[in-house]
């Protein structure tokens, strides 16, 4: 009988015994090990879910998002900065003596001699030159001679009239005949003083020879030399004086700028050939109404010239140093929508939806244009807003900085 036969004969079964209890322990191991192996079963399963599940979760959330943001324009902005054209209006000007005059002769001749050329500087009643009237001379010797004439038949006449009016008394003459001999006196005095004016005028005329300067100046042209013949009333200017110590500067302010314009005001004049240079000026008055053609305001303006180095004629620019207007704002170019109601420009609200306003412009400075309505500094204006931007659409800013820099 070999071994198992003999562990058969020995089992409970076999021996007709009830079977003897087993320990303790030993009873209550399996039940354990199943719970356990069950929650460990549990736990995998969770996990290997969630391991399945967060992933997709995950990568579906990504994909709604990034649909969101491709489905959501995205657009730059800018925010509107003051104008700096207005801190400094520079504006083209012209420059002209504070006076100037065409110098003529009022007197027929030929000129015998001229004392100064141009860049000469002279002061009031210096002689420029000399005209020789010979015909002038000659009816002046002429009305010398008929007023003497005059005076000799007024003294005939006074004598002859005194005559008759003493004879009156003793009824030795008429009244009629001494009525004549009073109205000849009288008639010969008128004649005395109408060739006593013709003397004068003459004599005026005749002190045109002297070409003097009527004030204190430069000769800037002069057009004439010895034996020019001179014609009174011709229309030929002989010289031409400026006073250049004090210039004016005219200067057209443009409408927008004009209400800060006014008397007293300080500004600089810049000459292009004069770099670097600075020179003092005032504004002195103002025209006080706008140019209909051109829309600006004739403002002049003088400045100090006493050591001659702006030249009157020349072309220069005015800069106010503080002109009393608004500071305007600026916007890129590129920010204006075209569109049949006017110019629009694109702005992001707070809600990152687009708000389209009409605005006005101003001065255009090429790569900016100054805004006088529309938009504030704080605004979020679209730069290269597209063509179909409509209101309310929602975008999205692609550089949140409110302090983008315009091209």
């Amino acid at each position: 009988m070999n071994s198992l036969e003999q562990d058969k004969a020995r089992s409970p079964e076999n021996t007709g015994q009830p079977p003897s209890p087993a320990p303790p322990g030993q009873a209550t191991a399996s039940p354990v090990r199943l719970s356990r192996v069950a929650a460990v079963v549990s736990v995998l399963v969770v996990v290997g879910f969630l391991a399945g599940f967060i992933p997709r979760w995950h990568q579906r959330n990504l994909l709604r998002a990034e649909t969101v943001e491709l489905a959501t324009p995205s657009v730059a902005v800018v925010s509107p900065k003051p104008s700096h054209a207005v801190a400094g209006l520079v504006l083209p000007a012209e420059v002209r003596p504070l006076l100037e005059a065409p110098i003529f002769s009022r007197a027929n001749g030929y000129l015998k001699r001229w004392l100064v050329d141009i860049g000469a500087h002279v002061e009031a009643g210096q002689l420029l030159a000399e005209v020789d009237t010979p015909e002038l001379d000659q009816q002046l010797e002429q009305a010398r001679a008929q007023l003497a004439e005059s005076e000799a038949a007024l003294a005939l006449a006074k004598t002859t009239a005194e005559r008759w009016a003493d004879l009156l008394k003793t009824a030795s003459v008429s009244e009629q005949e001494n009525a004549e001999k009073q109205a000849d006196y009288k008639l010969k005095s008128a004649t005395v003083e109408a060739g006593r004016a013709n003397v004068h005028r003459l004599e005026q005329l005749q002190s045109f020879e002297r070409i003097t300067a009527p004030f204190a100046g430069t000769i800037t042209v002069r057009n004439t030399d010895v034996g020019d013949l001179i014609t009174a009333g011709s229309g030929t200017e002989l010289f031409h004086l400026a006073q250049t110590r004090t210039l004016r500067v005219y200067v057209r302010v443009p409408q927008s700028a004009a209400r800060g314009i006014t008397t007293g005001q300080s500004a600089e004049l810049l000459i292009p050939e004069i770099p670097g240079k600075k020179f003092s000026a005032t504004v002195t008055s103002t025209s006080g109404a706008m140019s209909t053609d051109s829309r600006t305001l004739l403002t002049e303006l003088q400045v100090d010239n006493s050591q001659d180095e702006i030249l009157p004629g020349s072309y220069a620019q005015v800069r106010f140093l503080d002109p009393r207007v608004s500071t305007a704002l600026t916007l890129p170019s590129n920010t204006l929508l075209f569109r049949a109601e006017g110019l629009q420009v694109g702005v992001v609200g707070p809600d990152d939806k687009v708000d389209l306003r009409s605005v006005n412009i101003g001065r255009d400075f090429g790569q900016t244009v100054e805004v006088l309505a529309g938009v504030g500094p704080t605004d979020r204006v679209i730069v290269n807003p597209a063509d179909s931007l409509v209101s309310g659409t929602t975008v999205r800013i692609a550089d949140a900085s409110p302090t983008t820099k315009a091209p």
